[in-house]
């Protein structure tokens, strides 16, 4: 979906964090169900780092562009659509926290888990305050 306009992009950007955040909770719990399973890694979701260095080279166009002469010139910059970014499983190898080789602290991933479900209600929230805004301009 192509969005051209602040309102479309705001709903577009909220509904993909919110599906961010339903994955790290899939996540969270994956970990929780696992915390005494031996060798067990932890895993966890990057999405907010990625998508806040793709919305930044919206902002970053150098002040001089080279022009391509050729398809197989290398661009001196590309902006990052920020409509491609996913959320990406990435499992943590370099940490332990039993003595059995698994490095989930069930203190910490209840912590997450409950910071995850206040993040995921406050981004509802500010979706449905951008629909009633959009519906107020249009009962103008």
């Amino acid at each position: 979906m192509k969005v051209d306009n602040n309102f479309g992009k705001t709903v577009d950007l909220l509904h993909r964090a919110m599906d961010a955040n339903l994955i790290r909770r899939d996540v969270m719990a994956n970990n929780m169900a696992n915390a005494e399973v031996p060798n067990f890694k932890r895993s966890v979701v990057n999405f907010e780092s990625e998508l806040k260095r793709a919305l930044d080279t919206e902002k970053q166009r150098p002040p001089l562009e080279l022009t391509l002469t050729n398809p197989k010139h290398i661009p001196s910059w590309r902006s990052r659509d920020y409509q491609g970014v996913q959320p990406r499983r990435v499992l943590d190898y370099t940490s332990t926290y039993n003595n059995n080789g698994n490095n989930v602290d069930p203190e910490q991933e209840l912590i997450g888990l409950t910071q995850n479900q206040m993040t995921y209600t406050l981004l509802a929230q500010a979706a449905s305050f951008e629909f009633s805004q959009m519906s107020l301009v249009l009962r103008g």
